[in-house]
Parts: C-alpha cells; sequence; structure tokens
C-alpha cells in the first residue's frame, strides 16, 4: 500500500473498501456491525453526510441524522419499540421507514442496508 494511503487510511478509512458500486446504488460502509449494541442507535458519518444508524430487531437501519424540525442529531435519540425520538422535542421516526408519526408530512430519508464480512453497508442511489 503506498505511504500516502496509509496516512489515509488511519484519517478516513481505505479509499479502496469504503464504497462500492453494485447497479444504480453505491454501498457505503458505515460501521463495524459488532460496534452497535441491539436496541441502540448513533450518528455516523460517511461520504462527508451525517446517518444516524440504528440496530433494531436484530436488523440494522439508516436515516438521515438531521431531525426536520429543529436540525437536532437523531443518532443521539432514544429508541423505542422500533421508533427514534428526537433528543430535542421528541419527534418520533420509524427507524425502518424514516416515518414520522409525530408529523406524518415530515418524515426523514430512509436508505437501505446490508451486513456483509461483519461490517453494515447503506446503499445511496
Amino acid at each position: 500500500m503506498p505511504p500516502m494511503w496509509r496516512a489515509c487510511r488511519w484519517r478516513c478509512g481505505d479509499p479502496r473498501r469504503d464504497s462500492v458500486a453494485e447497479g444504480a446504488k453505491q454501498w457505503i460502509d458505515l460501521a463495524d456491525a459488532s460496534s452497535l449494541a441491539e436496541g441502540k442507535g448513533r450518528s455516523v458519518e460517511a461520504n462527508g453526510r451525517r446517518f444516524a444508524l440504528f440496530h433494531v430487531g436484530g436488523a440494522f437501519h439508516a436515516i438521515d441524522d438531521h431531525c426536520p424540525h429543529r436540525g437536532a442529531p437523531l443518532g443521539a435519540g432514544w429508541v423505542e419499540n422500533g421508533e427514534v425520538f428526537c433528543p430535542l422535542h421528541g419527534w418520533a421516526f420509524d427507524v425502518a421507514t424514516g416515518a414520522c408519526s409525530t408529523r406524518p408530512d415530515r418524515p426523514v430519508k430512509y436508505y437501505p442496508t446490508k451486513v456483509e464480512d461483519g461490517r453494515v453497508w447503506m446503499a445511496m442511489e
């Protein structure tokens, strides 16, 4: 591996592995699957954007990390019954669809995920 790649990998991940194109989707490497406990969520950064990643019901889910109400990070919210609650004002979002039960007209974008080789990947179109 060239020295400059080693330095970049230390800061931002392996440039040869962090994303893979598959059909019309680009799969982005988000996290080690073992780093997120069941029933928990967290904010992650990929491709210069922030996403909220959740491990709920044995599956991983990714949505945009900002609440449409005030922009609070949804990855910092609490998870209950398959919904994440905004840490600022409590708006509720379904982690599996991005639908907002508090304000149905204000969903957040949901991104498909998959787990391969112990890594969580997220699809972007």
